[in-house]
């Protein structure tokens, strides 16, 4: 279970920070920041395949689809959930909460048939005080508090302290989602209760209360509002009015937004122009920052997943043969001439075959793709091997 404190804090509404807003990984969300952020890393390593490989005893890895752990990952991760949604699930909760957890089921012969998401608030790591060993208190959708045993847990932690439980990003960042979240609701109530008609009005003396109630509630009635702002302003009794400029406090208030959203990209390392801010983004630096972002942003994402998966859901006789990997090709891919242009090299030189370079772009191989060719007079390098021994 969790603390009792976080429990209590979760139950007020979170943790309130200095701008004067609660905040937990449920109102973080209200912040497009923070939602765009956590649904493109969630989506992008959730889209990705993930397939079982096994390794060859010359070198090298081919899929191995039969074995019982490919569907799991690959396609359907249990009786209601496909193998996208779990990863979705479980990536969310790991950039909210900081750690993810999954019940692994067993089927009789010792292999993995289903993968189901444990809430991240309802579960902590625990060691028993008997066996020392890592236990897993959490509370199954039925209601019922169980403790499940190390193995029969998928857990992947986020940045931590001890190696074993993950901070919370929303916890570590909540003054700046506070003052994100802050500004939102600023700005929702500046155009719903202003009624400033960016100036002030004048009375030469002094109104009566009467006078200045109903001239209160004239103004309330015909300019409160964003539906009623731009109005003309009828006055009597020697009012003047004079228009001013925005205070500074409300010119900075785009800014303030606009600061804010690179501040939570910043957070999950997300570059700004995928959530919407494309300020100082350009034709040429959007693609190289797009591989920046699979290279610095998803791999170690990617290598978390993967060496939780094979810690506990391969057997330790199984872990020498085969391994789950994600496929980032198709991340990294550039734009058409660059693509060409690499695979011309790659052919040229030896390293890559035509039916190398079609599955790549999702192309069914061709008779005779599997030649490689040297450079030169692009010949089958067994030709040139046995031009080259008659030659000596």
């Amino acid at each position: 279970m969790a603390k009792p404190e976080r429990w209590l804090v979760d139950a007020l509404g979170g943790q309130e920070t200095n701008a004067g807003v609660r905040v937990n990984e449920a109102t973080a969300m209200q912040s497009t920041a923070v939602y765009a952020c956590v649904r493109i890393l969630s989506e992008t390593l959730a889209s990705l395949p993930l397939p079982v490989y096994q390794r060859l005893e010359g070198g090298g890895k081919e899929r191995a689809p039969n074995h019982p752990l490919y569907t799991v990952l690959h396609d359907i991760a249990n009786d209601e959930m496909t193998s996208y949604t779990l990863r979705e699930t479980l990536m969310s909760h790991l950039l909210l909460w900081g750690n993810a957890y999954a019940e692994i089921e067993w089927n009789n012969a010792g292999e993995v048939r289903a993968l189901w998401p444990l809430r991240p608030d309802q579960t902590l790591p625990q060691r028993n005080a008997e066996t020392q060993k890592l236990e897993y208190h959490t509370i199954l959708p039925d209601g019922t508090q169980v403790i499940l045993p190390f193995e029969r847990v998928l857990h992947i932690p986020g940045l931590g302290f001890d190696g074993i439980i993950g901070y919370s990003p929303i916890a570590m960042a909540k003054q700046a989602i506070g003052l994100s979240l802050a500004t939102e609701e600023f700005g929702a109530r500046f155009f719903s209760n202003g009624a400033r008609p960016s100036g002030i009005v004048e009375y030469p003396g002094k109104m009566a209360d009467q006078a200045y109630e109903r001239y209160k509630k004239d103004v309330e009635e015909k300019h409160q509002g964003l539906g009623k702002s731009h109005r003309i302003m009828i006055l009597e009794e020697g009012l003047k009015y004079h228009q001013v400029g925005i205070p500074p406090e409300d010119a900075q208030f785009l800014e303030t937004r606009k600061f804010q959203l690179n501040e939570i990209a910043r957070i999950y390392r997300v570059p700004p122009h995928m959530i919407g801010d494309l300020d100082r983004a350009t034709f040429s630096n959007i693609e190289h920052q797009s591989i920046e972002f699979v290279v610095h942003t998803v791999r170690p994402w990617l290598v978390r997943w993967e060496q939780a998966i094979k810690l506990k859901l391969f057997t330790p006789l199984e872990r020498r043969r085969f391994f789950a990997e994600f496929v980032v090709d198709g991340l990294l891919r550039g734009d058409i001439k660059s693509r060409y242009d690499a695979y011309a090299v790659a052919r040229q030189n030896g390293w890559m075959s035509a039916n190398d370079i079609r599955e790549l772009e999702n192309q069914n191989p061709i008779p005779g793709g599997d030649v490689y060719l040297v450079n030169g007079n692009m010949v089958p390098i067994d030709q040139a091997v046995k031009g080259g021994d008659a030659d000596d």
